[in-house]
């Protein structure tokens, strides 16, 4: 849940460098792997060549001991510039901790190696290209795959509770087992835009139950703010109940989520809230629309107050009449660009309330939820061809992120990873909860 002048939200934080990390320019392709294999045999020079150079340096530029400018060539810092690439780096950093050495350089040629990083917590593998009419700038510098070594769930949750505010997680089977990982699992937490998990949940069961189909028509007669696109579709416009349901989940759109909550009905979500065994269904009553947090929290501060300090039913007469005053994009922008803002203010759910939702859905849901949220699984693609099964939803606002996966292992066992993490008094940095939890995936796989 997130507009345009806030910052990314954990549900796109994920970026195209996350999704597929490498670095390459497009004048050749990366070094395949039967050139490595081949390259065994060629036998290295006694003195440090270019490459051998070049590929300690790289080393240097991710401990943050070089400038990208003195070390890459200015056709790669076109395609890739100096910002990305420290981010992308720092995101490695966080996630495998800081480079240590050149583990291998595999020679094809002068100008081009396999070459693997030694990580504190994996060995990035990948390959190196230079160019000698410039020095013997780098050219290319890809890292496709990061093999994790001395890793632990002790180590995993020694930074989980490193980081600065509260932190809930819980990882393992769900089917009630020993967790892999626990970290103040029975606290609730704002789950940001997490809680459209509900939604669809009452949707996927009126579906299963034959009083709704996916192909059901509507026309769109809501609006809310981004993240999303459907605020921008002309007001009328058809739109079937499994669009509406793809794009709330896989691009987190507020405007489907809204519209969902306005078919179903605000009381249908609020039941399936109690009836999936939520511990404090009391916390998400009544059930706020995405438009009705966003002009909450954009508008007049004594109201927001009043909200956050009343009753259910104090908090419905305010929900009734909050279209009254309304509030533009540019107040709730000005609002949210301040740092976190009422985080009391929120859909809340502890690791357990989600892993009950989980376990309702299998029970309860028409199949074609599951495929909704595998639509974007929010991980590294090596990560993902490890798990049969991967449905993902995250949330975010300032103060406020959360991580929340479906995996079924490839023993057709379901486990559930939920992350939490809040701050009322800072914004929090996504990759490094995503970071930790692509640790925390790797590892029983």
């Amino acid at each position: 849940m997130s507009i345009s002048k806030m910052p990314a939200t954990a549900e796109t934080a994920l970026s195209a460098m996350l999704a597929a990390p490498l670095f390459a320019l497009a004048v050749s392709a990366a070094v395949p792997a039967s050139a490595q294999d081949a390259a065994s045999s060629i036998e290295a020079p006694t003195e440090q060549s270019a490459l051998e150079m070049r590929s300690q340096q790289v080393v240097s530029f991710f401990k943050g001991e070089m400038a990208a400018e003195d070390l890459f060539t200015e056709g790669f810092l076109a395609a890739v510039p100096p910002e990305l690439l420290i981010a992308t780096v720092n995101q490695w950093t966080a996630e495998h901790g800081a480079a240590q050495s050149v583990e291998a350089i595999n020679p094809v040629n002068d100008r081009r190696a396999g070459l693997d990083i030694r990580m504190e917590r994996a060995i990035a593998r990948g390959g190196i290209a230079i160019d000698p009419d410039d020095e013997n700038r780098i050219s290319e510098l890809v890292f496709r795959t990061f093999e994790t070594i001395d890793d632990s769930p002790a180590k995993i949750t020694a930074d989980l509770t490193a980081l600065p505010g509260n932190v809930s997680v819980w990882f393992g089977p769900l089917d009630g087992g020993d967790p892999v990982i626990s970290v103040m699992p029975d606290e609730q937490m704002p789950l940001g835009s997490t809680f459209k998990l509900y939604v669809l949940a009452a949707l996927a069961r009126e579906v299963a139950q034959g009083e709704r189909s996916w192909g059901d028509t509507v026309a769109l007669d809501v609006t809310s703010f981004p993240s999303g696109m459907m605020q921008d579709w002309p007001q009328g416009a058809p739109v079937t109940l499994q669009t509406l349901a793809s794009l709330m989940i896989s691009i987190s759109d507020n405007t489907a989520t809204d519209q969902l909550i306005a078919v179903l009905g605000r009381d249908a979500v609020f039941e399936t809230v109690v009836d999936s065994g939520h511990s404090a269904p009391a916390l998400n009553d009544p059930f706020l629309t995405t438009r009705e947090l966003f002009l909450l929290k954009g508008g007049p501060r004594g109201r927001l107050d009043t909200y956050a300090s009343g009753d259910a039913e104090l908090r419905a007469q305010i929900l009734a009449g909050i279209e009254n005053s309304p509030v533009s994009a540019a107040q709730i922008g000005a609002a949210f660009a301040q740092g976190p803002i009422a985080i009391d203010v929120e859909w809340f759910g502890n690791a357990a309330d989600l892993i009950n939702l989980f376990r309702f859905m299998r029970e309860t849901a028409d199949p074609l939820a599951f495929d909704i949220m595998g639509i974007n699984p929010s991980m590294l693609p090596a990560t993902r061809e490890k798990w049969a099964y991967a449905g993902y939803k995250g949330g975010s606002e300032p103060g406020v992120l959360n991580l929340t996966w479906l995996l079924t292992d490839q023993a057709g066992v379901d486990h559930a990873l939920v992350m939490s993490w809040s701050n009322p008094e800072a914004n929090l940095t996504s990759d490094m909860l995503e970071a930790l939890a692509q640790r925390i995936q790797n590892l029983t796989q």
